[in-house]
C-alpha cells in the first residue's frame, strides 16, 4: 500500500495540469454579406486598406462568385479606411468605406498572444457602387458565423 501512494500522488499531479486552448490565429475578422438581390456576387471585388505609416495593403484580390467575405480588423486604430474596387461589365468603380470602432483588449491566458475585440460604432461610405451598409452585428470577435456588415450594391438593388 505504501508503494502505491507515491504513484497516486504523481498521477494526480500529472493529470491536474490543464491544456490551454489558445486560438491558432488571433486575427479578428469582420464578415461582410451581400444584401439585396444577390444570390451570388458575380462581379469582381478587390479590397485594400489605407495605412498612413506604410503603403496601402491589398486584403482581398479579385473576389467573385461569393455570397460573403471576411476582412481582418486593425488592432489599435480607432478607424479603418478601406477601398472597395468593383469591376463588372467593363466598368471599374471604387468606394471608400470608413469604419469607426472601439478596440477592447481580450485576455484569454498569459500563455496566449494578445487579442483585441472590437465594437463597430459607425460606418460611412462613398456612393459609387455601394448603395448602403448596415451594421447587423456590432461586436467583432472570433465568431464569424453571422455577418457583421450587410453590403447593398446599386447594381443589385
Amino acid at each position: 500500500m505504501r508503494r502505491i501512494i507515491p504513484f497516486i500522488i504523481a498521477a494526480s499531479i500529472v493529470t491536474a495540469c490543464s491544456s490551454i486552448d489558445c486560438p491558432l490565429n488571433n486575427v479578428v475578422m469582420t464578415k461582410y454579406v451581400f444584401g439585396g438581390n444577390v444570390d451570388v456576387f458575380e462581379d469582381t471585388l478587390s479590397v485594400s486598406i489605407y495605412r498612413p505609416e506604410l503603403t496601402d495593403t491589398l486584403l482581398l484580390d479579385h473576389l467573385t462568385d461569393a455570397k460573403d467575405f471576411l476582412l481582418p480588423v486593425s488592432y489599435h486604430q480607432s478607424t479603418d479606411v478601406l477601398f472597395f474596387t468593383f469591376t463588372g461589365d467593363g466598368v471599374t468603380q471604387t468606394d471608400t468605406v470608413t469604419i469607426e470602432k472601439t478596440n477592447t483588449p481580450h485576455f484569454e491566458s498569459v500563455d496566449c498572444g494578445p487579442a483585441f475585440f472590437h465594437t463597430i460604432d459607425h460606418v460611412s461610405w462613398t456612393n459609387n457602387a455601394i448603395d448602403s451598409i448596415v451594421i447587423t452585428k456590432a461586436e467583432v470577435n472570433h465568431d464569424t458565423s453571422k455577418g457583421h456588415l450587410l453590403l447593398y450594391l446599386k447594381r443589385y438593388r
